[in-house]
C-alpha cells in the first residue's frame, strides 16, 4: 500500500511515512493509491463484533503490515477502552427509518476522539520505533483541538501546539483544551478566525525551517490515519442494520469534508451506500458547490453550530481528486483558480459527485427550530450540529425506504447556549467533566501572524 498526492507531484509514500508527513510537499493530501476491498462475505462476517475488532479488519489493509497485527490490534482496543459506552458509538433509532450515530461518547464529547484516540497512540510508536520528538501543530474551529490534545497528551514523544480562534468557540470547547495543563500541551488563541489559524499551519508545514530539524506532525484530518480511522464506523453503524444484505444512506453534518469522505471511502471498499447527505450551515460552500456549481469563497459567518464556521473545506480536495479522475494537474489548476476567483467544476466531475452526494443547508433560526423540534418527536436533545444533520436527513433524503443514519457529532452539553437559546433549561457535562468550568485555564493570545505563531512554537517546544 503506498499513498499518493492529490496534486501529482510529491513521491509516494509508505504508511508510517504518510501518518508522519501529514500534507503533501506539493501541498496537496495523502490518498491510497488503491482502495482495498471489503467483499460481501468479509461485511457479513463482521456482524456481531466489538467495535475494536471490526476496527481492526477495516484499516490493517491500509497499515499494510508497518505496525505488526498483534501490536496494531493492541493499540486500536487501547484507544476504543477510552469511550464511555460499551458499543464505542452506538445507535439510537429516531423514528421507523431514521437513526442517530452517537459519536460523542469519547473523551471529550465530540466525533473527533474516534479518530485522535487512535492516532496519538499511531503516532508515539512510530517515534519511539524511530528514537525521535515531534511537533504537533493543528488548528481547530472548536471540537479537533480538544480531542488531539487528549489522544497525545500521555505521548512521550510529542509536544501539541493548538490554534482555536479567540472568543469564536464555546467555552466548554476551549475549557476542554486549556484546563490541560501537560508540560507537552499549548494553546493558542489567535485573533482572527478558524481560517486564519488553519492558513498558518499550513504554512508552517510548507516551510518548517523554524523549528531547526524536528519533525513537524499533522493531527487535523489532512493527515490519512484520521480519515482511515473514521471510515470504520461507517461499515459498524451500516453493518448493525443488516449491511451487506441492504444499503444504507447517511446524512453528515459537514464542514471540513474529512468525515463525510471517509463514508465515500468506505462505499468505495464496498460498503452499499445508496446516498450521502451533506448536512452545512449558513457557511454552505459544500451546498453551493453540489446545488449550484458555485465553488466560491464567501465571508465567514459566525453561526450557532461554530464547529462548521469553515470558509474553506480542506478534505473536499479529497474528493476532487477522485471526481477528477485522478488527475492531479487538473486539482491543482481549479485549487488555484479557487484562491483567487469564484470558479466551478467542469460538468463531468459534478455530475459524478451528483450520482452519490445531496446537500442541505441550515440558518441558525432552524437550527434551534430543529433542537425543539426533534426533542418534541424523540425526546433527544441534539447539539446545533447535528440538529443540520437531522433537518438535512429529512429534506435531502432520496428514498425513504433505505435506512438513513445521521452522524451526531457532538454532545450537546458541549453546546450549551444553542440548547438554551432553544428554551431548554441546559444539559449537564457528564461526571468526569462536572467541575470544567472551574478548572484552572493555560493559554496564550497570539495575533493572527504567523511569524509570531512560530517563534512561540519554536521557543516552547521541549
Amino acid at each position: 500500500m503506498r499513498y499518493i498526492s492529490t496534486r501529482g507531484q510529491a513521491p509516494a509514500l509508505s504508511f508510517e511515512e504518510v501518518v508522519l508527513t501529514g500534507m503533501a510537499s506539493d501541498g496537496g493530501l495523502y490518498v491510497p493509491e488503491t482502495i482495498p476491498a471489503l467483499g460481501h462475505d468479509e461485511l457479513a462476517a463482521m456482524a456481531g463484533l466489538s467495535y475494536a475488532e471490526i476496527a481492526f479488519r477495516v484499516m490493517q489493509p491500509y497499515v499494510n503490515g508497518e505496525i505488526d497485527d498483534d501490536t496494531f490490534r493492541g493499540i486500536v482496543e487501547e484507544a476504543y477502552a477510552t469511550f464511555s459506552h460499551d458499543a464505542v458509538v452506538p445507535l439510537n433509532q429516531l423514528d421507523a427509518n431514521h437513526f442517530l450515530l452517537e459519536l460523542f461518547h469519547g473523551p471529550t464529547l465530540a466525533f473527533k476522539d474516534v479518530a485522535l484516540q487512535l492516532l496519538g497512540r499511531i503516532l508515539d510508536h512510530f517515534l519511539q520505533k524511530r528514537g525521535e520528538r515531534a511537533v504537533i501543530m493543528g488548528a481547530t474551529s472548536g471540537d479537533t483541538g480538544s480531542a488531539a490534545i487528549e489522544g497525545c497528551r500521555h505521548c512521550d514523544n510529542l509536544d501539541i501546539f493548538i490554534l482555536h480562534p479567540h472568543n469564536r468557540v464555546s467555552e466548554v470547547q476551549r475549557r476542554q483544551m486549556t484546563t490541560v495543563l501537560a508540560d507537552n500541551v499549548f494553546n493558542v488563541a489567535i485573533e482572527g478566525n478558524f481560517d486564519d489559524a488553519q492558513a498558518m499551519v499550513k504554512a508552517s508545514f510548507a516551510d518548517q525551517g523554524f523549528l531547526d530539524g524536528t519533525r513537524l506532525v499533522a493531527v487535523n484530518s489532512i493527515n490519512w490515519a484520521r480519515i482511515m480511522a473514521q471510515v470504520v464506523y461507517y461499515v459498524a453503524s451500516a453493518v448493525a442494520l443488516g449491511a451487506p444484505h441492504r444499503a444504507v444512506s447517511f446524512c453528515v453534518p459537514s464542514a471540513n469534508f474529512g468525515n463525510v469522505f471517509a463514508g465515500y471511502i468506505a462505499k468505495r471498499m464496498g460498503l452499499p451506500v445508496e446516498q450521502f447527505i451533506i448536512a452545512t450551515n449558513a457557511n454552505d460552500i459544500l451546498h453551493r458547490t453540489l446545488a449550484a456549481n458555485d465553488f466560491s469563497k464567501q465571508e465567514l459567518k459566525a453561526t450557532l453550530a461554530p464547529s462548521m464556521d469553515i470558509v474553506v473545506s480542506s478534505n473536499f480536495e479529497r474528493l476532487l481528486f477522485e471526481a477528477y479522475g485522478r488527475d492531479g494537474d487538473a486539482v491543482r489548476a481549479l485549487l488555484e483558480r479557487f484562491q483567487h476567483e469564484p470558479t466551478a467544476l467542469a460538468d463531468a466531475p459534478l455530475a459524478r459527485l451528483r450520482e452519490s452526494f445531496a446537500s442541505h443547508s441550515v440558518d441558525d433560526a432552524t437550527i434551534l427550530e430543529v433542537i425543539r423540534e426533534a426533542h418534541h418527536r424523540t425526546q433527544e436533545i441534539l447539539d446545533p450540529h447535528t440538529a443540520t444533520g437531522y433537518r438535512a436527513a429529512e429534506r435531502a433524503r432520496a428514498d425513504a425506504t433505505t435506512p438513513v443514519i445521521t452522524l451526531a457529532t457532538a454532545h450537546p452539553a458541549k453546546f450549551a447556549e444553542a440548547v438554551v437559546k432553544a428554551g431548554f433549561p441546559g444539559v449537564p457535562l457528564p461526571p468526569h467533566m462536572d467541575d470544567l468550568l472551574e478548572r484552572e485555564e493555560r493559554y496564550t493570545v497570539l495575533p493572527a501572524e504567523l511569524s509570531a505563531v512560530q517563534a512561540f512554537v519554536a521557543e516552547n517546544r521541549r
